[in-house]
């Protein structure tokens, strides 16, 4: 059973950094320091999709400004990948957003994950830059 749970609990933080450990700073080799930064506050609301009981994909909540969703942090374990988990994270971060009164989503995104974006509808908007020392680009797409 998938379930799907968006909010700043303890809990709910807690699966969502178990997740971009394993992912981002196990399997992707990025440091903590660099992963766990500013943006993870106590009133930071995270998305993170179940298996029963078991965390397999999340994302973080994001605004730029009042009228800019910015998913980000979004991840999905290994043997949870290519079952539409990652695009069930990024829809469901719009949607938040669109609640909010957003307009635009913007996301930085890795530029190997460029044709996933893509296929979501978004576009590639800057040259590519590093970030926590991995090749990125900044991606866009309006939301209506």
């Amino acid at each position: 059973m998938i379930s799907v749970v968006f909010n700043n609990q303890q809990w709910i933080k807690a699966a969502s950094f178990f997740l971009r450990t394993l992912i981002f700073v196990q399997e992707q080799k990025i440091s903590p320091k660099a992963e766990f930064d500013v943006y993870d506050s106590d009133q930071t609301n995270y998305l993170v999709i179940f298996y029963h009981q078991t965390p397999v994909a999340t994302g973080r909540y994001q605004q730029d400004d009042l009228t800019t969703v910015r998913p980000d942090r979004v991840c999905v374990r290994r043997e949870w990948r290519k079952r539409g988990l990652g695009r069930r994270v990024i829809l469901e971060l719009e949607q938040v957003g669109r609640q909010n009164n957003c307009t635009l989503s913007r996301i930085h995104g890795e530029k190997q994950a460029i044709p996933f974006y893509k296929k979501l509808g978004y576009n590639v908007v800057s040259d590519e830059f590093i970030e926590d020392g991995i090749i990125c680009v900044k991606l866009e797409k309006q939301l209506n």
